[in-house]
């Protein structure tokens, strides 16, 4: 049987490259052949001074192979993943194989369209209704995966706050990390990085402790009548930290981000808590397992009625995705 054409594959990567990435910097590079569609991380994409060890990257990647997924299931195509295929290759992520599907369920065109409704929003968020029913569910979409979920009590916040501030203060004379951050927000990036309305001014950033500090914006005061942040946080922890625990993870965060955005809830990811040991243990001694802390989630709600920003830009299908008759 023959596979997707090559068409039906260039919507599904671009979709896929909706996924969230450290500083929007789309850490992937996709090689379509014969054998299957291949999965890379982009090494020259890895924000050095952030993250080191490329772990972020892996989890960037991971949600990436999770939007794909969802966008071939939508066109009708059920996926197969080989992670890791070479052992000698640890940028090579994974390989996708394809079978056609008899029918296309409602629920994985819905999901598809969801991943365009998705965005990181790093305003305050009011408490989210029904969050015993959301919290139920989203253990039931991530039950027996390589991760596992808690959901931080309200007396954890003050911890949280000090891992934020803790971590910000062991960056303070960190000159690399500080130019890189600048970098990735310069209003001049047309295709990558944090446009200026993705940004916080001094006010806003205040309400939200334990978002990352980046370039202050020019805003005013947006979401006035939420004056603390309500959010609840959500912590993706692995038991280890290989780097498959860490694709994997990333996998999950993509299933989680969109299950939230599909109950009409908004989300933040927050990651750099997770990225100095000081910080992470303090974030490791709120979970129930005393794992090893991925990724955070904020997770709330927000207006129903006001500007969102338009989406911010990704690099196009022809940057990231190479197309070979044959893959050695």
């Amino acid at each position: 049987m023959a596979g997707p054409d090559l068409g039906v594959i260039a919507a599904a990567i671009e979709l896929a490259c909706r996924a969230p990435s450290l500083h929007n910097s789309q850490p992937w590079r996709w090689v379509v052949c014969k054998s299957g569609v291949h999965l890379y991380a982009d090494r020259e994409r890895v924000v050095r001074s952030t993250d080191d060890t490329g772990r972020e990257a892996l989890i960037s990647c991971g949600a990436a192979l999770d939007h794909f997924r969802i966008a071939m299931a939508a066109s009708g195509w059920h996926t197969t993943v080989e992670r890791f295929p070479e052992s000698h290759r640890c940028d090579h992520l994974a390989v996708v194989r394809f079978t056609r599907t008899d029918e296309v369920a409602q629920v994985h065109i819905d999901r598809a369209g969801t991943i365009l409704r998705r965005r990181t929003d790093r305003l305050p968020f009011r408490d989210p209704p029904d969050w015993e029913f959301t919290e139920a569910a989203l253990r039931d979409c991530i039950e027996d995966s390589w991760a596992y979920l808690d959901v931080l009590p309200d007396d954890a916040t003050g911890a949280l706050v000090e891992a934020a501030r803790l971590a910000e203060e062991l960056r303070h004379h960190d000159d690399l990390y500080h130019r890189e951050l600048l970098w990735w927000t310069a209003p001049f990036r047309l295709a990558e990085g944090l446009p200026p309305s993705a940004l916080l001014s001094a006010s806003e950033n205040r309400r939200v402790p334990v978002n990352r500090s980046f370039r202050l914006s020019g805003h005013g005061d947006r979401r006035l009548a939420t004056a603390v942040d309500q959010a609840r946080i959500l912590v993706l922890s692995t038991l280890g930290d290989t780097a498959e625990e860490a694709l994997r993870s990333g996998e999950i965060l993509s299933t989680v981000l969109l299950e939230c955005t599909m109950a009409g809830l908004a989300t933040c990811t927050v990651t750099h808590v997770t990225e100095l040991a000081a910080s992470r243990a303090i974030v490791r001694g709120l979970t129930s397992r005393k794992g090893m802390p991925q990724v955070l989630i904020r997770v709330g709600l927000a207006p129903s009625i006001e500007n969102v920003p338009a989406p911010t830009p990704r690099r196009s299908v022809r940057e990231v995705m190479e197309v070979r008759s044959d893959h050695g």
